[in-house]
Formats: structure tokens, C-alpha cells, sequence
């Protein structure tokens, strides 16, 4: 009998990824959305285009206890990966109240179902570097303190908690992955990484003059989420349930990320990359850095992707959708 799974933040990049994934380990894939984003299939979904006649769509909301009950009763999956959340840290700031409502109740809500309908049902939780934020020591694992800098950051640690709560108190199968920063051809153009490759290549082609930019000094662990949706797979498909920090153990700045990215296409970032300081964060994560040594160990995970190969990836793919959408 196939295994099922029912990922939130499905039409996400990690959540896209996970889906192929799984649907190639012989999984029932299925899929809770927002009822907007069912209706609006050719924008929402265009990540999942090509598989999507695999997949299951659930409509439902993580702001309603009764329709979390409703899925999770309905499906009994085998695991929930849980991957939805408001998680551009800019917006975070804007609407503060939408993120902590979302982030929060939506993890409460699946943690509750579960030990009250589904009590075998292992639980993934997406954890976030955002947490350590401030950091208290570098590079970050499992033990290091949390000092968050942003409501989504704060959402993040209380999830975290919530989680650790359920796996402690009642026995469910919980962990969370504390996942540092992992980008893809897949990522929402309104973060850092893809804001920069698809400029590069809307600048390779005469469509844009120049790119803005925050604190390119900021370092950031990098990663490539098809290596970290493989972690989140091995932490439910282990023993004991425990917290995992995914990671690469290498940082570079946004001016790293941006120098690379125009040089592989033969331009030089210094003469399009401009600094504005109205995109910079009110409270700024300098620097995070992962040690996922115990990953390493006990989940026998290591990236397939280093740095370079994850900007080309993004920079070639950017460079054939502009050609071919013109935008």
C-alpha cells in the first residue's frame, strides 16, 4: 500500500520539489492550498505544471482549526510536511499580525489534529535560520540559542517550540528542520537570490539598465533546495524523531552572490548593481552559518550543490525564461 503524504506550501519551491520527489519514492501525494490559489491555477501553480495530474489537491485553510480537522481526517496521511508559512521576511515586517497569525496557528492547528485524529502520523516542521537571527555563535547547530530578528523569525521559534511541546508531552512523531538558506530556478522573484539572476539576464538582454540592492555584505549560507528537501524526507523516515539544522557550512555575501552570477554571463556587477539603503531591513541578519554535522552523521544527508553550481543553475534558467517570455 502506498505511503501518503500531505504537504502544506505545496505550490512553493520547496514544496515542488518535495512533491517530485516523493511522487518518485512511489509516495500518494497530496496537497492542502489556499481556495484562491485552486482557483487561480495557471499563476498559482505553475511550479507544479508537470505533475500536477499526480497530486492531490486539498482545498483548505491554515487559519481554520475545522478545516486543518477536515484534511487531516479525510487523507490520515502517513506524514505532514509542513511548509506553509508567510516567508518573505520584507512582507513579515509590513504585516506583522498576518504572519504571526498564519506561521502560528497553522502549526498549532496541524500538531492538535494530529494527536487528536491522526496520533501515527509523522510531523515535519520547517524551521528557518531567521531563528538564530542576532547570533549568539558561528557557526549555528542545534544547541545554539535562538535571537530572532524578524516576526517571521519569531513565528518560526514559536513553532519550533510547539513542536518540540507535541513531541515531548504526547509522544508524536515531531522534529523540525532548521533549514538555512536554500534558493532554486524555482524561487518567487521577490527574494534576494532570483531577484538578482533574473535581473542579470533581463541586463544580458537589453531589458533592464541596472539592479537594487540592500546590504550586500549580508552572508548567508546558501544552499539548493533539491539537496534540502531530501533532509526533510530521511528526518521522518528515521527511528527516533530529533531537530536537524540543514545546511552547507559555507557563507558568502549578497555581493558574492551578485559578482558570480554577472560574471557568468560576462558583465561586471560593479557597473549595474546600486545600493540603496530604503531596502535594507529595519533590524538586519548580518551573518548565518550552518554546521549540520549531525545531519551528516545521523541522516547520512550531504548537499549535492555547491555555491557556483547553484548560481549557474539559477542564471541559466533565468536566462531561458527571459528569452522566451520577454520579461
Amino acid at each position: 500500500m502506498k505511503k501518503k503524504a500531505l504537504i502544506t506550501g505545496i505550490t512553493g519551491q520547496d514544496g515542488s520539489y518535495l512533491a517530485e520527489f516523493l511522487l518518485k519514492k512511489g509516495y500518494s501525494v497530496h496537497g492542502m492550498v489556499r481556495r484562491v490559489a485552486a482557483e487561480d491555477e495557471s499563476h498559482r501553480f505553475w511550479r507544479l505544471r508537470h505533475i500536477k495530474k499526480s497530486l492531490n489537491i486539498h482545498a483548505g485553510s491554515l487559519e481554520s482549526y475545522a478545516s486543518v480537522i477536515n484534511i487531516v481526517t479525510k487523507i490520515k496521511p502517513n506524514e505532514i510536511y509542513h511548509l506553509g508559512a508567510q516567508s518573505y521576511i520584507d512582507y513579515a515586517f509590513k504585516d506583522e499580525f498576518s504572519t504571526i497569525n498564519t506561521n502560528i496557528n497553522g502549526t498549532h492547528f496541524l500538531l492538535s489534529a494530529i494527536k487528536e485524529f491522526s496520533p501515527k502520523t509523522k510531523f515535519y516542521f520547517a524551521g528557518s535560520s531567521e531563528m538564530f537571527g542576532k547570533v549568539r555563535e558561528v557557526p549555528q547547530n542545534e544547541k545554539t540559542p535562538f535571537y530572532p530578528r524578524s516576526v517571521y523569525g519569531i513565528s518560526k521559534v514559536a513553532g519550533f517550540d510547539l513542536t518540540r511541546n507535541y513531541r515531548e508531552a504526547y509522544k508524536l512523531f515531531c522534529c523540525s528542520g532548521i533549514l538555512f538558506n536554500h534558493e532554486s530556478p524555482r524561487r518567487g522573484f521577490e527574494f534576494v537570490t532570483r531577484k538578482i539572476t533574473h535581473a542579470v539576464a533581463r541586463i544580458k538582454f537589453g531589458l533592464q539598465k541596472d539592479l537594487q540592492l540592500g546590504n550586500i555584505d549580508a552572508k548567508r549560507d546558501w544552499g539548493h533546495a533539491k539537496d534540502y528537501v531530501e533532509a526533510m524526507w530521511l528526518m521522518l523516515n528515521r527511528k527516533k524523531p530529533e531537530d536537524y539544522v540543514i545546511s552547507t557550512g559555507k557563507h558568502y555575501t549578497v555581493r558574492d552572490f551578485a559578482k558570480l552570477a554577472f560574471k557568468l554571463v560576462d558583465l561586471d556587477y560593479k557597473k549595474f548593481v546600486k545600493v540603496e539603503k530604503k531596502l535594507y531591513r529595519p533590524s538586519e541578519v548580518e551573518s548565518l552559518l550552518g554546521n549540520c554535522s549531525k545531519a551528516k552523521r545521523e541522516l547520512k544527508w550531504k548537499p549535492k550543490y555547491d555555491f557556483k553550481k547553484l548560481v549557474e543553475d539559477m542564471v541559466k534558467a533565468d536566462l531561458e525564461f527571459v528569452e522566451k517570455e520577454g520579461y
